[in-house]
């Protein structure tokens, strides 16, 4: 072969491998949350977000919040409310519009959170039905609002039938309603009851997806499922089994799976002791009210908040800040000065940060007039932060 024509050769091999390996760069960057913009890519996007989660059947919708966690977390951080719309400060319940956020900042929170505790209550009685129908109302007027909806589980002892807090009801638990255990039954009997009601939240006869946040501070002993009351492999198989029951054998398809220690960690292998695997969680979380209190460095939230971002990312996970707040809101520029930044750091990807329910004697957002009510809004404000009125659609690919 005469050397032009084995350099014309060597030109197009050249260019063919060039053009696989920028197919293959694209394609890691559509995994990675950049959107692409033809329409036709909403169901690649949605079948590579599938990938990573831990129901790759989940519904359209929930994959596609699970895709625009990662997305939004790349530039902003969303703002999230316990019971937003369920309680305030005056000692308001169930009033259909009203929320505390709303009334200082007029916007309505962009994450709004509740609880399956008393959905799973052991405690005899009829106002069980009641309360479970107006978690129910609540969750679709946030949906309607394009709100992301999270739940934790304040899960009372399904052994002694006590409280969830172990002080309380020191009766070990973890390894008695795992699979060959006495009262594995009984969880079962919970976890239907969870799965009954994810079935029930539909609008446009569209399952609302949920976040699902069970077992959480894991790493504390204050719950019957922390650190000292189970080994490592019995918290792993407890989540792992809640996950799998649920999407496998109760075929729960609206949920994404959080998973958050408190902040009782300095490094990614103290992070991971506990972690049950990519299979099973969607959102790597943290819970810390600790590091933010008066007087505290923000920096030191922020370094833990680090450490889970990044681990998020190589495990293409979403990351968020499930709980934190102050009570009562002492420190009346603590949202600008303490929790924003934290949440400042150059590299870091959280989608979004909760503060804690408000009621008359305890609460984490300012009431109007309060002294923290300007800084609030101020923090609302924030090019970095995103309320109810600036959220686009999550359930949708953009």
């Amino acid at each position: 072969m005469k050397i032009h024509h084995k350099i014309k050769l060597y030109r197009v091999i050249l260019f063919v491998i060039t053009c696989f390996i920028m197919a293959c760069t694209a394609r890691r960057r559509t995994i990675d949350g950049t959107a692409a913009k033809n329409s036709g890519s909403a169901s690649v996007l949605l079948k590579e977000a599938r990938h990573y989660m831990a129901d790759n059947e989940a519904t359209k919708e929930t994959a596609a919040l699970f895709y625009n966690l990662r997305r939004i977390s790349k530039t902003k951080v969303m703002f999230g409310h316990m019971e937003d719309n369920m309680n305030g400060y005056a000692g308001w319940t169930h009033v259909s519009g009203r929320s505390d956020v709303f009334e200082v900042t007029g916007a309505y929170p962009a994450v709004y959170g509740f609880d399956f505790g008393g959905i799973t209550s052991f405690r005899p009685g009829n106002h069980i039905d009641e309360q479970i129908q107006n978690v129910h109302d609540h969750v679709l007027e946030a949906f309607r609002r394009n709100g992301i909806i999270t739940f934790s589980w304040h899960y009372n002892n399904p052994v002694s039938k006590g409280s969830f807090y172990w002080v309380q009801s020191p009766v070990n638990a973890v390894s008695e309603i795992l699979p060959g255990g006495k009262y594995n039954p009984v969880f079962k009997e919970s976890l239907q009851k969870i799965a009954d009601f994810a079935a029930t939240v539909k609008y446009k006869r569209k399952l609302v997806p949920i976040i699902f946040r069970p077992f959480h501070e894991f790493n504390g002993d204050w719950f019957w499922w922390g650190k000292a009351h189970c080994s490592a492999e019995e918290y792993k198989a407890l989540y792992r089994y809640t996950v799998t029951y649920l999407s496998d054998t109760l075929h729960v398809r609206n949920f994404l799976y959080a998973w958050s220690p408190d902040c009782g960690f300095s490094s990614q292998a103290e992070y991971t002791e506990r972690y049950p695997g990519n299979a099973y969680v969607d959102i790597v979380g943290l819970d810390d009210y600790f590091d933010l209190q008066t007087g505290k460095s923000p920096a030191i939230a922020a370094g833990k908040l680090q450490i889970i971002s990044d681990f998020a990312l190589r495990q293409h996970k979403a990351a968020a800040f499930t709980e934190t707040g102050l009570e009562n809101l002492p420190q009346a520029d603590w949202y600008t000065t303490m929790l924003l930044k934290a949440l400042e750091g150059k590299n870091l990807q959280i989608a979004y940060v909760m503060v804690w329910s408000n009621r008359p004697k305890s609460y984490w957002t300012p009431y109007k007039g309060h002294p923290a009510a300007a800084d609030f809004l101020k923090f609302k404000n924030d090019p970095l932060m995103i309320f109810g009125d600036k959220l686009d659609n999550p359930y949708k690919i953009h």
